[in-house]
């Protein structure tokens, strides 16, 4: 609890009761997101981004493990099983772009989080351990990314992970060896696309793990507020729920509208038409590549 006047868990059902007894999930959620954890009661809206941050990364890995039952982390398959995902899986073509503007909006409103953090002062004293998770999960998020944007091994994909893994060769001594390290070869093929979908699939979790800390950081000392102000008694705070869960569902409904409008009217807006062609376009039926795209292959 981060202010000692905080609520403490009293179950009313015997079911409740006895859940608590074995297992105090409930107790644990009460005080992580209920009634249990007092806020700041003057927060304003910018305090949404940080839920709106993990409800993405929830439809990142929902979307994501559906997608991988369909993937095939080949160099002469990869961009066909995303095509199979497209026009065969029922309902896949949605998967996919929902995984894809999921992926915008995660950054999107992560941003925003940040833009927080430094406009209010949240990664001070004694804050500093919340924000310094914060910078760790941006970097895998990132990582997540790249990795992710290799898999459809599109023209933007090949060159993305040839440029991006060559920024290891800046390095002195050891850029190089690790660049091949990284890659398994000289150069980005099968046993890169296998690491980077294994990486891909992975760090996600990884991710949802240091953000529970990042939560647990935040509880110690509890949430900042825009005017810095320190909170000094009961007074000044409300508990989280309702007051909060309210005001983050309201955000959360002008999130999903967004997110909505972008994945079924405007669902390539955000990527690269280069990435539609395959890396090795000689492995991909014909009917999925333009005939005027062969010509140099044949010249």
């Amino acid at each position: 609890m981060s202010f000692p006047w905080a609520n403490e868990y009293k179950p009313q059902h015997p079911l409740m009761q006895w859940v608590d007894e074995r297992l105090p999930l409930p107790r644990f959620v009460y005080n992580a997101i209920g009634g249990g954890y007092p806020v700041p009661r003057n927060l304003n809206y910018w305090w949404n981004f940080g839920v709106l941050s993990g409800v993405a990364l929830v439809i990142q890995i929902v979307t994501g493990i559906i997608l991988a039952m369909h993937y095939y982390a080949s160099v002469g398959g990869a961009f066909e099983s995303v095509e199979h995902i497209m026009r065969d899986v029922n309902g896949g073509w949605f998967l996919r772009y929902a995984h894809m503007n999921g992926a915008s909006f995660f950054f999107i409103v992560v941003y925003l989080h940040i833009f927080r953090g430094l406009y209010y002062g949240s990664y001070k004293a004694p804050r500093e351990m919340v924000w310094l998770l914060g910078v760790v999960i941006f970097l895998l998020m990132m990582a997540t990314a790249f990795m992710g944007y290799v898999l459809p091994w599109g023209q933007m994909s090949f060159w993305g992970a040839q440029v991006i893994t060559s920024f290891f060769s800046a390095i002195p001594v050891v850029g190089e060896p690790l660049r091949q390290w990284l890659l398994g070869g000289f150069a980005p093929d099968q046993a890169a696309l296998n690491r980077f979908f294994s990486l891909h699939y992975l760090l996600p979790f990884v991710i949802a793990a240091v953000i529970i800390l990042h939560v647990w950081a935040l509880h110690i000392p509890g949430s900042s507020n825009p005017t810095g102000v320190s909170v000094k008694s009961e007074q000044d705070t409300v508990p989280f729920h309702p007051y909060y869960t309210a005001k983050d569902g309201f955000g959360l409904g002008l999130f999903l509208i967004l997110f909505v409008i972008l994945t079924f009217f405007a669902p390539n807006l955000l990527g690269h038409p280069d990435n539609y062609i395959p890396a090795n376009p000689l492995s991909t039926p014909a009917h999925i590549v333009p005939e005027w795209y062969f010509w140099p292959f044949y010249a």
